[in-house]
């Protein structure tokens, strides 16, 4: 296991030598060491220079804020009750410094969904894709779908305004891995899971408690999402698979999912965030290969997003994916995130130039080698095309 990030939330003009202080005092608290110290924001809309050059003002923040002790920082969401005008902002500002991340919200906590919305982000998805020729720009952004401040992983981490505070991000699909091989059974599998991470979560509850009172700043929790490491030994798909599956994708891999998640929310810790499965295609090794093998697709990855985490993260696509296929995806992140009432995101990365079952490799230490995956369709259109914002309610609500 590994801490993924240490995320300090504040309002924009939190004292930054007050930031320095708190990032100075989490070195060598925790073990494993934290590798991140990162810092959200309130959205953006509420606080940003309206008469404004974008990527100056960005400079300046990430300049000020690194110098803190800050390695990223994320500016929140642009809501649905902001003014859809702030999305033309973001291209100017995503990445910047290989440190700034924003998002985009499709549907709010409220069980609003914006048809509009979703087809405004998709065209921002395929803007951003065009920032750098790779096609990186998309690492910086995230659609978001009933998603609440607090959550410690970027880019959907935003904070809820009032006094600051701060939570733990962790990366650990290798405690699920190792819990899972040393089963004999389902039951026993699930014991030695939820054993595993109280028994962590335990260690890094205790050093953050003592870290909240020396510094002032309030513990939100842990989330404790299974998040994985493009390394055999640290893939989630390693572990759904060594629960009995022939591959991931295959018949059962949607239990294999829920039965890992289910065991996560019997673990007793002080959570935040999704504090589930993460699956995001290019950041496991494993999951990578099953995709470009084209045994796990679209479908498949929504399919595990209503039992499990995040929703469909890093997933590459056709570079020339229309925008209307880009709305179809975000309207069933949306629906599902809306009726089951949890939170999801979509981290969808186009690619110039490249077409589906095309090789995808990237110089970067923190993606695995696979193939742009297919979308099937042509997009939404007529009804789902035409701009609207309606409320789906919830089964939690026990509406059908």
């Amino acid at each position: 296991m590994e801490i993924r990030s240490i995320t300090l939330f504040c309002e924009p003009d939190f004292a930054l030598a007050d930031a320095a202080r708190f990032f100075a005092a989490t070195a060598g608290r925790f073990a494993p060491a934290v590798q991140t110290r990162r810092v959200a924001f309130t959205p953006f809309p509420g606080w940003w220079p309206a008469a404004s050059d974008p990527g100056r003002v960005a400079e300046t923040l990430v300049a000020q804020w690194q110098a803190a002790g800050a390695d990223y920082l994320s500016l929140g969401p642009v809501q649905l009750r902001h003014d859809a005008g702030w999305l033309a902002r973001l291209p100017d500002l995503l990445g910047v410094g290989g440190a700034l991340f924003a998002s985009a919200e499709v549907a709010d906590t409220g069980g609003q969904i914006d048809l509009g919305r979703c087809a405004a982000v998709a065209h921002l998805v395929q803007q951003a894709s065009r920032l750098r020729p790779d096609g990186f720009g998309n690492l910086y952004l995230a659609a978001l779908a009933h998603c609440p401040a607090g959550s410690p992983f970027f880019p959907v981490a935003y904070h809820g305004g009032g006094p600051a505070g701060f939570a733990l991000a962790v990366e650990a699909a290798d405690i699920a891995l190792a819990a899972i091989q040393a089963a004999a059974t389902l039951a026993e599998a699930r014991h030695n899971l939820v054993s595993a991470i109280e028994q962590a979560a335990a260690g890094l509850a205790a050093a953050a408690g003592d870290l909240a009172q020396a510094q002032g700043v309030r513990f939100s929790g842990i989330d404790f999402s299974l998040a994985p490491f493009p390394s055999s030994d640290k893939s989630l798909a390693s572990a759904l698979e060594a629960l009995g599956l022939p591959h991931l994708g295959a018949p059962g891999s949607l239990f294999a999912a829920a039965f890992i998640t289910e065991a996560i929310g019997r673990a007793s810790f002080p959570r935040c965030g999704f504090s589930g499965l993460m699956l995001p295609v290019l950041e496991d090794n494993v999951l990578a290969a099953r995709a470009a093998a084209g045994q796990v697709g679209l479908t498949d990855l929504l399919s595990y997003a209503a039992v499990c985490g995040v929703g469909l993260d890093t997933v590459p696509l056709p570079g020339d994916v229309s925008e209307a296929s880009l709305t179809g995806i975000l309207l069933d992140v949306a629906a599902l995130a809306t009726r089951l009432k949890k939170p999801l995101t979509a981290r969808l990365m186009p690619l110039p130039g490249l077409s589906a079952g095309d090789p995808v490799t990237f110089d970067f230490p923190y993606f695995a080698d696979s193939r742009v995956m297919p979308v099937p369709g042509r997009g939404v259109a007529h009804l789902l095309a035409q701009p609207a914002q309606l409320s789906l309610r919830s089964r939690a609500a026990g509406h059908e």
